[in-house]
Order: structure tokens, then C-alpha cells, then sequence
């Protein structure tokens, strides 16, 4: 939530502010992580039916790496 002009946030929004700042870090590290595998970040040169193979399979590498148990879609 943006802070009005001349106006303060109540602590509640900048409560929220917070989690939404932390959840926002924690999605771009998985991009980034992501990228580090360069098919999301460059053309995929493949046939296109083996995309989303190939996709989900680094999802599941980035997935161990990062330890989580379940992945969010």
C-alpha cells in the first residue's frame, strides 16, 4: 500500500507492506534461481511439446535445492 500524501500508513499496513515485500524477495530468488538454467531466461531452442518437460524438470531442481516440500502453483 503506498503512503498517502501528507499522511502516515496505520501499523496494520505496514504490516502488510512487510509480507508483501518478503513474499515478493522469495519469488524473484526463484526466478533468479530459475534463470541460472537460462531456459527461462533465453529462446528455447527445442520442439515446443518438450517444453513444459524440460521446464517442470528444472522446477523440481530448483524445488530440492530450496528444500521445500510442496510447490505452489
Amino acid at each position: 500500500m503506498k503512503k498517502p500524501k501528507r499522511g502516515e500508513l496505520s501499523e496494520s499496513q505496514k504490516k502488510k507492506n512487510k509480507e508483501m515485500a518478503s513474499d515478493r524477495i522469495f519469488v524473484e530468488y526463484l526466478i533468479r534461481i530459475l534463470k541460472i538454467f537460462r531456459v527461462a531466461s533465453e529462446r528455447f531452442r527445442l520442439k515446443p511439446s518438450k517444453y513444459e518437460q524440460i521446464i517442470m524438470t528444472i522446477c523440481g531442481l530448483v524445488r530440492f535445492r530450496i528444500g521445500a516440500l510442496v510447490m505452489a502453483l
